[in-house]
């Protein structure tokens, strides 16, 4: 392998363990990224950090300030409402598209994954973020439709780190079981060939959802800090 070779794997390798960092909340919202410290963490040189720092900086996961100072994005009621508002208009569609295209494979990988469901809250925690992302993954991936998996697998990489803000809000304690029994008739839907009804319930199940509610709690909370200094001018 040429020097250019190893060049690129070490910086892929450094994105990778970088962005699943921030997306599972191991580096926080607003932290800063201290290259040094991750570098000899990662056990690899400065360089391909740098560069992995500047692909995430694209993707707007990282603010690079300065050539040494860079921080973890943090999270925001806008960026919370822009994810929820493109999911709201994507995956449903994807929903419908699988309850037309799905294959017997297809729906043994949605009953696999609704079989290891759990209630969204603070109890379940991460066990339960990440068998919710692998049953809606198993639904929108049976639309055999490439653009539409790819564009929703970085919406849910994006959006997980606000599932993860949701958790600590009182409604994370709350048991949410109707949005857990949605799952399971939206793949019956999805099974039977309704592609209209199973449209429809993912279209509530997602208006009605953990990252829902954390939007509206960001909206709230940056409403009030905009008010509050003229409270006490």
């Amino acid at each position: 392998m040429n020097t250019t070779n190893v060049f690129s794997s070490k910086g892929s390798l450094a994105y990778s363990e970088l962005r699943q960092l921030i997306l599972s909340g191991g580096l926080a919202p607003g932290s800063r990224v201290s290259q040094y410290e991750l570098a000899d963490n990662m056990q690899m040189s400065i360089t391909p950090l740098r560069e992995a720092i500047r692909r995430l900086s694209s993707e707007g996961l990282i603010i690079m300030d300065t050539h040494r100072d860079s921080r973890v994005a943090d999270v925001s009621a806008s960026e919370a409402r822009e994810l929820l508002e493109v999911r709201l208009s994507l995956e449903p569609s994807a929903t419908e598209l699988a309850a037309y295209r799905r294959t017997e494979a297809d729906i043994d990988a949605m009953r696999t994954a609704a079989e290891k469901l759990l209630p969204v809250t603070r109890v379940w925690g991460e066990d339960a973020i990440t068998a919710h992302r692998d049953f809606h993954r198993a639904v929108y991936t049976a639309s055999h439709n490439a653009t539409m998996i790819k564009l929703l697998d970085d919406l849910w990489d994006k959006s997980d780190r606000y599932r993860r803000l949701g958790l600590e809000l009182p409604s994370g304690d709350e048991p949410r079981t109707i949005d857990l029994n949605q799952h399971h008739q939206i793949l019956e839907l999805v099974d039977s060939g309704d592609g209209p009804g199973a449209a429809e319930l993912a279209r509530i199940h997602i208006a009605n959802s953990l990252t829902a509610s954390v939007t509206g709690a960001l909206e709230e909370r940056e409403n009030v800090q905009s008010v509050t200094p003229e409270k006490t001018a």
